[in-house]
């Protein structure tokens, strides 16, 4: 009998005591024969009580000492499973917007396609929650950029429902961006010619706590984030 896939779910979380359960019973509930899932929480300096929560629920607890961003705290999720030998990661949003049931999807389709990285994009299907028209304009502007530097045509480059393999891990273990990392990350994974696809997901609203893109910090988003593109497609 083969032995199971094993799969570090990476689960970023800061200030969300209102959803994290649900997201831990929801993983816990996918382990089969076939994949063996284990929810890594990263608690994220969180000021509510996430940390005490997550320290009784059935999964890996990590406490930063210091809020990090989501992007510190995917890292070291992904550290973790790269230093305790699991095949694959996939990092999930703790406010439950990304259903684990997509997590076999994905995995499903990494390996048919050989990829390193399988992305989950919302708009493929175009099912689901879609996300407000102005944060619809905003991914518009980042695909056509990423198109116009890597060639690749990447329709959820915002999504935050990735999977891994043990050769993206390593790259990501060495760097990661910090703040609102993930299209930065796809510039990332093809400057060190990592394979990477899209799969439909369906994603939900968030269940609790608060979007850190509102308003005119969604322009400052656009603004960091097409910069930040820019800089690591030109840094050596």
């Amino acid at each position: 009998m083969s032995q199971p896939v094993k799969i570090a779910v990476a689960i970023p979380a800061y200030n969300e005591e209102a959803s994290i359960a649900s997201v831990v019973e929801a993983v816990n509930k996918l382990s089969s024969e076939q994949l063996q899932l284990t929810p890594v929480v990263v608690n994220d300096a969180s000021r509510d009580t996430t940390g005490e929560l997550i320290s009784r629920l059935n999964c890996v607890s990590l406490h930063l000492p210091i809020n990090l961003g989501s992007g510190g705290a995917v890292q070291t999720g992904v550290k973790f499973a790269f230093n305790n030998g699991f095949d694959l990661a996939v990092q999930i949003d703790a406010d439950g917007q990304h259903p684990p049931q997509f997590i076999p999807r994905l995995a499903s389709e990494l390996e048919k396609n050989q990829w390193d990285i399988a992305i989950g994009s919302r708009f493929i299907d175009k099912q689901g929650f879609q996300s407000t028209f102005a944060r619809r304009s905003g991914i518009r502007l980042l695909q056509w950029l990423l198109e116009c530097i890597t060639g690749r045509a990447v329709t959820d480059p915002t999504s935050g429902m990735r999977l891994m393999n043990r050769k993206a891990m390593k790259v990501v273990y060495e760097f990661y961006p910090d703040e609102y990392p993930e299209p930065e990350a796809i510039i990332l994974y093809y400057r060190r010619g990592l394979t990477f696809g899209e799969t439909p997901v369906q994603m939900n609203e968030r269940q609790g706590g608060e979007s850190s893109i509102r308003g005119l910090r969604g322009c400052y988003y656009m603004f960091k984030v097409t910069i930040a593109i820019i800089f690591t497609y030109l840094r050596r």
